[in-house]
């Protein structure tokens, strides 16, 4: 299983990337928001994936945050949800107000992306009714980053196995360095260097 992606942002499309990784190029299929923030061409990308293989296909998937994968795992999970549909909800809807949406079973809110009708948003508020958190309302016992790009940053650093309050510790220090319109590879770049020390 391809767990996550790094190496060079070769293209962009319009519902992917070309993450060249050691003269490979991987084709990873990206929500809107991912897409949006994921980078210059050129220049260097840490993507968390998901790996879906079917009978005529390997797909790739690739995500901003290990909150992002965690909603797409949930969202396939429901039947007549695929990988793509699964993305065509998460670039209207963030991961937050996705489970916002299910929690108060706003199936108008679902409904909003491209190839969920009526029905199927009845069925995904319906079946992962308490399966999604909203970031933000748990407990934390380490500082928190602020927002956006620091809050991805974290969670990168989190999966790579570093302790929350180190984590934490390390991308504040790096967002305070780079200031608040830091890209999220540069956050996560300059955090993983403080952290090694």
């Amino acid at each position: 299983m391809i767990a996550r992606l790094t190496g060079t942002l070769a293209e962009i499309g319009a519902d992917g990337a070309v993450i060249d990784v050691g003269g490979v190029g991987y084709l990873v299929h990206m929500s809107g928001r991912t897409l949006d923030a994921i980078g210059p061409l050129g220049g260097e990308v840490l993507i968390l994936t998901e790996l879906q293989v079917r009978e005529d296909a390997w797909t790739l998937f690739g995500f901003g945050s290990a909150v992002e994968r965690d909603a797409f795992r949930a969202l396939t999970s429901v039947q007549g949800v695929g990988g793509r549909l699964a993305l065509a909800i998460l670039s209207v809807l963030s991961p937050d107000d996705l489970a916002r949406a299910i929690s108060q079973g706003d199936k108008a809110m679902i409904g909003r992306a491209n190839g969920v009708g009526p029905k199927l948003a009845m069925r995904i508020a319906n079946e992962l009714q308490g399966k999604l958190g909203v970031a933000g309302l748990g407990a934390s016992l380490s500082p928190a980053p602020r927002a956006g790009a620091a809050a991805d940053a974290l969670s990168a650093l989190s999966n790579l196995g570093f302790k929350p309050a180190e984590a934490s510790a390390a991308v504040n220090a790096a967002q305070d360095e780079l200031g608040a319109d830091a890209s999220l590879d540069a956050l996560v770049r300059l955090a993983l260097k403080k952290a090694a020390k």
